[in-house]
């Protein structure tokens, strides 16, 4: 891991220590910005004293962001796999205590209302952690998108399908056409919210998420409205930024 992004996932790391110790719901995200800080967060855990670290797992809750419409946990392509290799096995954690929409449902809309329900039963996100795709969505809310727009089923872009590709042999037609996402309200409604940007690529949007006037057509852009936000980005993500 290069210097920059091995202290883009250590910061974040620590903040997501910081959440758990605290007791507070996090709500986690996959991709590939994901996983060196899940692989620091891993370790961190790990060094700790046997007693201290199975207090933490014993208090776990977590939500994740999405999950693809027609994979489940036995899929090696779906987000449930990805946080079962990433957090679940390396830290052994009960069944149960990483919650994501299930991608199998019958009824993929009604399941999306279902676990809407589960978090606010469980009151909520305490700390959100969030990629940025390079379309400006957040989670899977794809562009137009406004703030008030809840959790859902709905259909992927072609941008956003290609984005994804890697995981699926290079062939955007075998990523799944729609996905189960927590809308913009509930990732407004998070105590703090995490936005983690790497990358020279992602370098635009993030100007436009943060130094453009809120719009639809960039979804994360109505982060600015959050005063919880933190945005940790290394050197090129960060480059268009005006820091004057």
């Amino acid at each position: 891991m290069e210097a920059d992004a091995f202290a883009v996932a250590d910061q974040v790391a620590g903040r997501l220590h910081e959440a758990l110790a605290s007791g507070r719901t996090l709500g986690l995200a996959t991709g590939r910005t994901m996983e060196p800080v899940y692989r620091v967060f891993v370790a961190r855990l790990r060094a700790l004293p046997p007693q201290e670290r199975q207090r933490l797992i014993s208090s776990w809750s977590s939500f994740n962001l999405d999950e693809y419409v027609g994979l489940g946990d036995g899929d090696a392509c779906s987000f449930a796999q990805f946080m079962a290799l990433q957090l679940g096995e390396p830290l052994d954690l009960p069944q149960g205590c990483l919650r994501l929409p299930d991608g199998r449902a019958v009824d993929p809309e009604a399941e999306a209302i279902r676990y809407a329900q589960q978090l606010r039963a469980a009151g909520g996100i305490g700390l959100q952690l969030l990629g940025l795709g390079r379309n400006g969505h957040v989670g899977f809310n794809e562009p137009p998108c406004r703030p008030e727009a809840c959790c859902r089923c709905l259909t992927l872009s072609a941008s956003t399908r290609q984005q994804n590709a890697a995981a699926f042999g290079g062939d955007p037609q075998a990523v799944p056409a729609r996905a189960i996402t927590l809308g913009l309200a509930e990732i407004l409604a998070a105590e703090t919210v995490l936005l983690v940007v790497t990358g020279a690529e992602k370098a635009e949007i993030l100007r436009r998420s943060l130094q453009e006037a809120p719009c639809p057509e960039v979804p994360a852009s109505w982060l600015q409205h959050h005063r919880g936000l933190q945005v940790i980005a290394d050197q090129s993500a960060a480059s268009a930024l005006c820091l004057s």
